[in-house]
């Protein structure tokens, strides 16, 4: 399938050709948990994107985010072979996103690709993102279209959050954005100088509001293996990152209750009036207890989302790292032992 091209929504300076007087330079950070199955055939494509782009110098992040299997092995095998890669290999798992700020973090090129391991965001469209990239686009991102290998339950929850998702943020992110992309480096660097503690990318990028626009793809199967994201951790993560994204929860509190509040000040008229024409009705205690239990309820559920606010809160107040790196690899070998919660942009 052809790539569309799709401009963020919003006015937006006009993009003025980039013309190099160097040779540039483009990192690529990729996360990659329990892969072991994929990650030497993203090698592979990777290498082959190279030596079609062969005027441009890369450098690959691998994120191996505290992989249960033989992920390490097979990526340090690939440094040895290949020293434009390097494995951060992480103390435990972090999320993706903060897998993706890690990479981000040490990343020294020109421009920054951002994708994941598993193949589904298909190597093969880099070279259409590098060349939004020089036509002056400093984030050039993919939007998926449709998704291959996926029931027809997980593609509805996917369109139900993006909408949620679009209308939280005012359509900061553009519906059925994507992860994989390309920013320039005055954007990830943007990125990087945010302490927030629970990322998404996704909204962080767009809410800098720099140059944008879409890439429209069909995204494949995974290459191998199956997906390692539990629905809990579909759920958590799509909590997260409405919350993070947004305020228009915590500003429907206050309007919920001032609905509440008229109609019950309605109600008390009402039944002020009907005591006046009609008497005393019939005993309603069973409807009043109704109407409490679902009062109490709305209640109840509007503090459950003040609490989850409230934790995000406390995360940022701890201000623990957003990731650690227990070693890097490089070449095969270990170049540096030790935690790393910083962003050394040393490795070169």
């Amino acid at each position: 399938m052809e790539p569309e091209l799709q401009l963020e929504s919003g006015p937006r300076s006009v993009p003025t050709e980039r013309r190099p007087t160097h040779r540039r330079r483009i990192s690529i950070v990729a996360p990659a948990y329990n892969e072991r199955d994929c990650v030497d055939e993203l090698a592979r494509r990777l290498s082959d994107i190279f030596a079609q782009l062969s005027d441009y110098d890369f450098e690959v992040f691998l994120i191996e985010n505290g992989s249960s299997d033989d992920t390490i092995d097979k990526l340090t095998a690939i440094t040895a072979a290949d020293s434009r890669f390097t494995v951060l290999q992480m103390s435990k798992t972090f999320g993706c996103d903060n897998g993706m700020s890690a990479g981000m973090a040490h990343a020294t090129g020109d421009a920054c690709i951002i994708m994941t391991a598993d193949l589904q965001d298909p190597p093969e469209l880099i070279p259409t993102f590098v060349t939004l990239w020089e036509q002056g686009y400093d984030n050039v991102f993919g939007i998926v279209d449709r998704r291959h290998g996926t029931g027809p339950i997980r593609r509805l929850n996917s369109q139900l959050y993006y909408w949620l998702l679009a209308k939280l943020s005012d359509d900061a992110v553009t519906r059925n954005v994507s992860d994989f992309r390309l920013v320039d480096r005055v954007v990830y660097n943007t990125a990087n100088a945010m302490p927030e503690r629970n990322r998404f990318l996704r909204n962080l990028i767009a809410w800098t509001g720099f140059r944008s626009i879409g890439v429209v793809y069909e995204r494949p199967e995974r290459f191998a293996g199956e997906t390692k994201t539990e629905t809990w951790r579909l759920i958590r993560t799509a909590v997260n990152s409405l919350l993070s994204s947004s305020r228009v929860l915590l500003r429907l509190i206050p309007l919920f209750g001032m609905f509440l509040s008229t109609a019950a000040l309605m109600g008390i008229v009402g039944l002020g009036i009907n005591f006046v024409l009609n008497g005393v009705p019939f005993p309603g205690f069973g409807t009043l207890l109704c109407v409490q239990l679902l009062t109490f309820g709305i209640v109840t559920f509007f503090l459950g989302i003040m609490a989850q606010y409230v934790g995000l809160i406390f995360d940022e107040v701890q201000g623990r790292p957003q990731f650690i790196v227990r070693r890097t690899i490089r070449d095969g070998r270990a170049i540096l032992d030790g935690p790393i919660t910083t962003a050394p942009n040393s490795l070169t």
